[in-house]
């Protein structure tokens, strides 16, 4: 098993390296074509979903310790957050940053098709990899055909909520440490997001990512895709949105104190 957890994390840490240099290599050749973030982009979301596949696989399959499994996601998050570059990799966040008119609409829509564009070729990578036999865990995955079970393990409604309040949380979180220092904030979502799988990860995973989950639980037997639709991707959208309205709207009029009234208006009222 240890060796199954090293070979593993040498991929993982194989994939950062490899999109690292893509995404600098991009970044140059395409500087005055309006279309490097958009590189960024596919390659942070393809670097997001393959390693994602590979954790999956350590938890789900190779059977580490709990304890194991969430120390790696804490790692792994950070990682993802330092290495990045400023893109998303969230079609959440997207839509978060286009309702704050940070991007535009049509700026959305690429961004938006360049994860799931992204998260399809990393579904596919996935198993090419595997397929190499690196490991004990990727050979026995292999001989199973590389199948996987729903990831959903509750009722429908529940599911649907707990992907509903994960989104919620994370989102929250993200907007009350925008203005932290960001080797700071790396670490407190990286926190938030492992506290979250430890939470809900046993009900649904706990992705809060519709691109990620198109990945990695999508190919995954046992729901429709109408259902997975409905947990993975409307419910931490609605999340997302219900937190945005409250951080923008509902706390600050909750807040907001009532104008003062003057001298002489007061004076009027007391005759």
């Amino acid at each position: 098993m240890a060796a199954d957890v090293l070979v593993s994390l040498g991929l993982v840490a194989g994939i950062v390296a490899l999109s690292h240099v893509t995404r600098s290599v991009s970044s140059k050749a395409l500087a005055h074509t309006g279309l490097s973030s958009y590189a960024v982009e596919l390659v942070s979301t393809f670097q997001l979903c393959c390693c994602a596949h590979e954790l999956k696989l350590l938890s789900e399959v190779g059977g580490i310790a709990p304890g194991l499994a969430l120390t790696l996601t804490y790692l792994v998050t950070v990682v993802h957050g330092l290495t990045l570059s400023g893109a998303v990799g969230n079609p959440s966040g997207t839509l978060e940053n286009a309702y704050h008119r940070r991007i535009s609409r049509a700026c959305a829509l690429r961004q938006i098709a360049c994860q799931f564009a992204a998260a399809a070729a990393a579904r596919a990578a996935a198993p090419q990899l595997w397929d190499l036999g690196l490991s004990g865990l990727h050979v026995r995955h292999k001989l199973l055909g590389f199948r996987c079970a729903s990831p959903i393990h509750a009722p429908l409604p529940y599911a649907v909520a707990v992907e509903f309040l994960c989104a919620f949380a994370v989102q929250m979180v993200i907007t009350h440490l925008s203005l932290l220092k960001e080797k700071y904030r790396v670490h407190a979502v990286a926190a938030v997001i492992t506290a979250v799988v430890y939470a809900g990860g046993e009900v649904t995973g706990a992705v809060c990512n519709p691109a990620l989950a198109f990945s990695i639980q999508f190919p995954c037997g046992g729901n429709t895709f109408l259902e997975y639709s409905l947990v993975y991707w409307i419910s931490p959208l609605i999340g997302m949105m219900a937190s945005v309205l409250m951080c923008d709207q509902i706390i600050p009029a909750m807040t907001r104190k009532p104008p003062q009234l003057h001298p002489s208006m007061k004076k009027k009222k007391m005759t």
